[in-house]
């Protein structure tokens, strides 16, 4: 078996962007100009809001996480009607991958904001990456109704109608974007990925190429050209357009797991395994980097050099105890037992497992079964 396994992900083309608030008395952020018309909150409590301000400086540091979300939980315990900083702690506890809390506050924010398109998007954006794509459909959906020229949210809603498999629905709220704004390139980019859903990939790669006219220097573009070229099996083509991405915008984690994915099927596991970790440096909950790393660690270890196998059995542990049914992470600890630990007693009940839940027609279902079949007595 390979040391493959790790899928290609088709990312969110205009990720709801995950920023603190910008609040000041008397001139807020965009998030606090969209909540004007939301029911009247009483003045905010001075203490509050300079324990906030401290929250916000904290959070700006590298390792300031632990201590932003202190003095954000100290803002709040002094005015729990100050919806800037639940928004800024749902941020920032996404940050640390601790996604259930984020949620719990953001929900929080949203009903104290319920007109911040900022605070929707970072639900949303949450709900997404804690694998629920139809629970952040349903706050953006419900958002975009009473704001119909929302076009950030509604552009956020076509990612997460695809990610849902309700791709026909995706279609026409991408189409809705572009007849409000013509010429969109995030627009077009998500119109591209759902016509590769489709698999309708001349009309992908045709709307891939007005988003790179519309905007030669949109991360968002060159991402999308790229998912395009992958899918089209171009990895050469689909690599230096992540590349691009990731020169345009550093933070660009999606093609950023995507070249690593072009590495790792390359075989080039010590450049995939740099790549998989700059995700995770940035977004610690990532499941398909971790996979990722994993199977380049798997490519990377030996009966003499251990140590990259023991790091890949860990990190697909810890991936399993939060997904206890995520294939490609049942795929992967399996044969990382069969193949590289010969550790046969915990491989085959994972690999079991793996047939029961994958359909027939995934591209490793017919070597696991063979393996199986071979173990009977």
């Amino acid at each position: 078996m390979s040391a493959g396994g790790c899928g290609r992900r088709l990312g969110l083309a205009t990720a709801a962007a995950l920023l603190l608030a910008a609040f000041s008395l008397g001139c807020g952020s965009g998030a606090a100009k969209e909540a004007a018309a939301a029911p009247k909150l009483p003045p905010a409590n001075p203490q509050a809001v300079n324990d906030m301000m401290r929250g916000i400086d904290a959070a700006e540091r590298p390792d300031g996480a632990p201590q932003a979300i202190e003095h954000f939980q100290a803002a709040l315990k002094a005015d729990d009607k100050l919806w800037e900083a639940r928004y800024d702690l749902g941020i920032v506890l996404a940050r640390t991958g601790a996604l259930e809390a984020a949620e719990r506050e953001l929900t929080l924010a949203a009903e104290l904001a319920p007109n911040a398109e900022d605070v929707v998007l970072a639900l949303g954006e949450v709900r997404r990456r804690a694998g629920n794509p139809e629970g952040a459909a349903e706050v953006l959906t419900a958002f975009i109704e009473k704001h119909p020229d929302a076009l950030v949210a509604r552009t956020a809603l076509v990612t997460a109608l695809r990610e849902s498999g309700k791709v026909d629905e995706a279609l026409a709220q991408a189409r809705e974007v572009l007849v409000r704004r013509a010429g969109d390139p995030n627009a077009l980019s998500e119109l591209a990925l759902a016509y590769v859903d489709r698999e309708e990939l001349d009309v992908a790669e045709l709307l891939s190429q007005e988003a790179l006219k519309a905007e030669s220097k949109s991360a968002v573009a060159e991402r999308t050209a790229g998912l395009v070229a992958l899918e089209r099996g171009d990895d050469a083509v689909a690599f230096q357009h992540f590349l691009r991405a990731t020169e345009l915008d550093p933070a660009d984690t999606t093609a950023r797991l995507n070249m690593g994915t072009v590495l790792l099927e390359a075989g080039v596991y010590d450049k995939a395994s740099e790549h998989f970790r700059a995700v995770l440096e940035a977004s610690p909950d990532d499941v398909d980097a971790a996979i990722g790393l994993a199977a380049a660690l798997r490519g990377l270890g030996s009966r003499e050099k251990p140590e990259p196998w023991n790091e890949a059995e860990e990190l697909l542990k810890d991936v399993l105890q939060k997904q206890p049914r995520n294939l490609a992470a049942t795929h992967n600890l399996g044969v990382l037992y069969y193949d590289s630990l010969k550790r046969p007693e915990q491989a085959l009940p994972l690999l079991q497992r793996f047939v029961e839940d994958a359909p027939k027609g995934h591209p490793r279902y017919p070597e696991v079964l063979k393996l199986l079949q071979a173990k009977k007595p």
